[in-house]
């Protein structure tokens, strides 16, 4: 973080160190929430198919809940006497969620996306669906695909995916 302008300045009796550490990672949450609510927001208005409704609407009110923790965070970086985003500009050179600019996205792909990034997952905190063979049947039927697994003692594990073809 650069020094801060005097005109800026909030008064703390927190150490600049650690004020600094801390409005950095602040920041760097901020930026994710806007690119979460950007891609929420795309997703919520370009989604198609047989849930639209539901989809539509459940998309359109997570993304206020999203945009609605923005101000506590910028507000949490400003009380150590920090500074916090300024543009799209800061917002893109510190985001962790991956841009989905694609033409056309299938509605499941779209949860996926939202709900793990195409990340994958924090083993520790998520939930038995979320990871595993369960998390890829999941991903690969969401694909339009199909898993298969044969399993026999002694002879280990086969695990098939067969994905359809990009574009096809």
């Amino acid at each position: 973080m650069s020094d801060i302008n005097p005109a800026l300045d909030t008064p703390t009796d927190l150490n600049r160190n650690a004020t600094a550490s801390v409005a950095d990672a602040l920041n760097g949450a901020l930026a994710d929430c806007y690119a979460l609510y950007l891609k929420t927001k795309n997703f919520h208005w370009h989604v198609s198919g047989p849930h639209f409704r539901d989809y539509h609407l459940m998309l359109d009110d997570q993304a206020t809940q999203i945009l609605g923790v923005t101000d506590a965070i910028a507000e949490r970086v400003r009380k150590t006497g920090n500074v916090t985003l300024r543009s799209i500009g800061d917002i893109a050179r510190r985001q962790t969620i991956v841009d989905n600019d694609r033409e056309f996205v299938p509605a499941a792909d779209m949860l996926v996306e939202l709900r793990d990034d195409g990340v994958g997952f924090d083993t520790a905190q998520a939930t038995r669906s979320a990871h595993g063979l369960l998390g890829m049947r999941f991903r690969v039927v969401a694909d339009g695909g199909r898993l298969t697994i044969s399993s026999a003692p002694g002879a280990g594990t086969c695990i098939q995916a067969w994905l359809p073809q990009a574009g096809a």
